[in-house]
């Protein structure tokens, strides 16, 4: 397994899907994953550190998991299938649920959980860094700095 870390979100154009981009921690492949864009919103806020008045639903998963005494400790993305993704959370108390990377990647960014990912997944949908890709990734940071969680609202 491979730790990565979470990029950020953006907007793809011309069709204005949502993806969500995680990198190595130590590597340089990145793993780009298409969301939706409620999940998007989800993952934007939880990076921007953002709280809602009232729960939104991966506050509310985070609240049920520390009221049933449990953490999340590790999400792993472990499989990709005709371009799309699965993953599993595991707890603290040993439990595992198959999720969604979306809501996994969201989930785990309240709960401070390392993201981890096979390395059969990064060899069938990671890329590999290119100077190129170094300044449009650098780009890419610099659009998350001027955008909000609402511009993903559909």
């Amino acid at each position: 397994m491979r730790e990565l870390e979470v990029v950020g979100v953006r907007v793809e154009m011309p069709n204005n899907q949502p993806l969500v981009l995680l990198r190595e921690t130590e590597g340089t492949r990145y793993l780009p994953i298409w969301i939706g864009a409620v999940e998007a919103s989800a993952i934007a806020y939880a990076q921007e550190g953002a709280e809602s008045p009232r729960p939104l639903t991966h506050e509310l998963m985070q609240q049920i998991v520390i009221a049933l005494g449990d953490e999340l400790d590790e999400v792993r993305i472990i499989d990709v299938r005709d371009g799309v993704f699965f993953a599993t959370l595991i707890f603290g108390s040993g439990a595992e649920v198959e999720a969604r990377p979306s809501d996994s990647i969201a989930l785990a960014l309240r709960a401070g959980a390392r993201i981890v990912c096979t390395e059969d997944v990064l060899d069938a949908a990671g890329i590999q860094s290119t100077r190129e890709e170094d300044d449009e990734i650098e780009r890419f940071r610099e659009f998350l700095d001027e955008v909000g969680p609402e511009d993903f609202a559909e």
